[in-house]
């Protein structure tokens, strides 16, 4: 199945019918950062059903600030952070994916990020990322630079490893004889 052959739906061809915008935004996006875009991949020309945009690490939160703030853009919505393992150099990619409101369409945002390295937190543009990177440094182990509380949201504190690798086993029990002790001082910030 060909991903790019359109389907019929109540929206339409939301391809054909985005297309002209996301060339207009990519075309912006190039100029105004320049080296900081390292790739585009357009739908009809990648196997993507939305722009995919490939940024270096160092420029995520500008390029993202702009994303939602410029008025041709305002990707106001950040719908997901999550990540995928590529089993090379640089290792995973950060992915952010965004929701415009005002356009009603989507665009895509991704970070080749290498094992050792951190990348600055979204929390300051989002203050929903904090959860949604709390969950990729959960499962892959990727970490967020500023971060204000940057710990484990899904496993057991005392769990090793991250499930989400490739090269975590797919029979990686982990047993504990003994329940996860209450960190009083969490419940007192609460309050």
């Amino acid at each position: 199945m060909d991903i790019r052959k359109p389907i019929s739906s109540q929206g339409g061809d939301s391809i054909l019918k985005f297309l002209d915008l996301w060339k207009k935004q990519a075309s912006v996006l190039k100029q105004k950062f320049g080296v900081a875009i390292e790739e585009i991949r357009m739908p009809l020309d990648d196997l993507t059903d939305v722009p995919i945009v490939y940024v270096q690490k160092d420029s995520i939160i500008s390029i993202l600030k702009f994303l939602k703030e410029d008025s041709e853009f305002e990707y106001r919505f950040l719908a997901d952070i999550t990540a995928t393992d590529e089993e090379s150099e640089p290792r995973f990619e950060l992915v952010y994916n965004l929701f415009s409101h005002q356009n009603r369409c989507r665009i895509r945002v991704k970070v080749r990020v290498r094992e050792s390295d951190a990348v600055a937190t979204a929390v300051s543009v989002w203050e929903g990322a904090n959860w949604a990177e709390r969950e990729v440094y959960d499962m892959f182990g990727i970490r967020f630079d500023g971060h204000p509380d940057l710990r484990r949201i899904l496993m057991d504190h005392r769990w090793v490893g991250y499930p989400l690798r490739k090269d975590y086993p797919l029979r990686g029990y982990q047993m504990f004889v003994d329940s996860e002790p209450v960190n009083l001082s969490l419940l007192e910030q609460d309050k």
